[in-house]
């Protein structure tokens, strides 16, 4: 009786979505955007491309120009590509939610089937476990938040999600791109022996410093320039650099034991964050992988992968040296940020929903280590962030939370202070 009960439950998730499907694939997929800044616009294009049948039907968004925007540039889109605007972009004021709480009125929306959420990432954990608690399907952006608990919280939606039979695709795109996925395949059969170690990139050219303009509050000031403070991005090793993490931990097929790195500031003007960091990761079983990552103007840019196994390496997404293994062809049309898309919708049609939850949390995980590791120069290990209550990090929130920006209680923090390793 339990396993018919779980059964219908999991269906029961989902009929709404697949009992409009037919034949052509034309069904309507109604999604609602949780945040519509230039990557929220963006998702939603991506998901309108994926599918003939998507339909965005409700906005969240704490301010009237970001929602303004969003819609010119959808319907840029729409007339670019000879797409109906009227039909794929159904947004009307009685379903447009202004305000920091305005997600919560969009999940009460029997109309939306699946969520974009796409604010800052801080909001991440908050929105998805709402969304999921909702019975929504969810595209997720990464990073999947900031701190620890946030991601034992992602975990605990992706198994929620898991239950009600809900898919959750994070925006972490590598894992959808048809060169990633013949790599990890052949890796995962053996192409170069056992991974013994790799070295992961994010090193590019940073932005120019957060301005608070005259008459804006903390909030805004804050959610405006999110990738500019810790505590709203992560700093950028957990914004930027996550993708290549997540690439390691797929690979090699689990997260690091523990970390152990540095970093700091030399150009940065604004905000409290990192210039750069440089982290050893060891995975266990003496496989170690440097990780490193850099937003400095005028210095030489990277963001790849590459591993060195036993019997041979191989790129992130391109050359691998080793045996020859047989490797099938993987779907990837308009892209891996539209890919992404493409196999989320899929997967609710078929009722094999996709739960990326873990892993993106995981990912995430493995940078916030990386971070506290740089920022107080303490080894953290992977069970003071998972398991282990008496670790100072254990509980590490940051702040402000997503609670203090729907309460209207957010005070920004001083900008350039940094922590100081020794003294964090």
């Amino acid at each position: 009786m339990k396993t018919s009960a779980t059964a219908v439950a999991s269906v029961s998730a989902f009929a709404g979505l697949s009992s409009r499907a037919h034949a052509a694939g034309l069904d309507r997929v109604r999604v609602g955007m949780i945040g519509c800044g230039n990557r929220g616009a963006g998702a939603a294009v991506n998901c309108l491309q994926a599918d003939e049948g998507v339909e965005i039907v409700a906005i969240a968004e704490p301010f009237a120009d970001r929602i303004d925007k969003a819609r010119a540039d959808i319907k840029q889109w729409c007339e670019k590509n000879q797409q109906p605007f009227e039909r794929r972009m159904k947004v009307t004021p009685e379903t447009t939610f202004p305000g920091f709480d305005g997600y919560k009125k969009l999940l009460a929306l029997r109309e939306v089937d699946v969520v974009l959420i796409v604010t800052p990432a801080c909001f991440h954990p908050v929105h998805l476990e709402a969304a999921i608690r909702a019975g929504k399907h969810a595209f997720m952006e990464k990073p999947a938040g900031v701190d620890p608990p946030g991601m034992r919280k992602i975990i605990a939606a992706g198994e929620l999600a898991q239950q009600k039979g809900l898919a959750i695709v994070a925006g972490t795109q590598r894992r959808h791109q048809a060169r990633y996925l013949q790599n990890a395949h052949a890796i995962a059969q053996g192409a170069i022996g056992k991974i013994t170690g790799g070295r992961v990139w994010w090193c590019g050219a940073g932005g120019g410093a957060p301005r608070k303009l005259p008459g804006q509050s903390d909030a805004e000031y804050l959610v405006r320039n999110w990738y500019r403070f810790s505590m709203m991005s992560g700093d950028h090793i957990v914004e930027q650099h996550v993708h290549n993490l997540d690439v390691a931990n797929w690979f090699i097929g689990r997260p690091p034991v523990q970390a152990l790195g540095f970093g700091g500031r030399a150009r940065r003007q604004g905000g409290n964050q990192y210039d750069f960091f440089s982290v050893d990761l060891d995975y266990g079983q003496d496989v170690v992988v440097h990780s490193m990552c850099r937003q400095i103007k005028g210095c030489f840019t990277r963001v790849s992968e590459q591993f060195f196994g036993t019997e041979g390496s191989a790129w992130g997404d391109g050359k691998l040296v080793g045996r020859q293994v047989a490797v099938p062809e993987f779907e990837e049309k308009g892209g891996p940020y539209v890919q992404e898309h493409r196999d989320l919708i899929k997967s609710i049609r078929e009722g094999k929903p996709l739960n990326e939850a873990r892993n993106v949390a995981e990912s995430t995980l493995v940078a916030i280590m990386g971070r506290i590791s740089a920022y107080t120069g303490q080894i953290v290990r992977w069970s003071d962030l998972t398991r282990n209550e008496k670790s100072p990090w254990y509980n590490l929130a940051l702040t402000p939370t997503p609670l203090d920006f729907e309460q209207g209680t957010v005070v920004a923090p001083p900008e350039n202070v940094i922590p100081l390793p020794g003294e964090a």
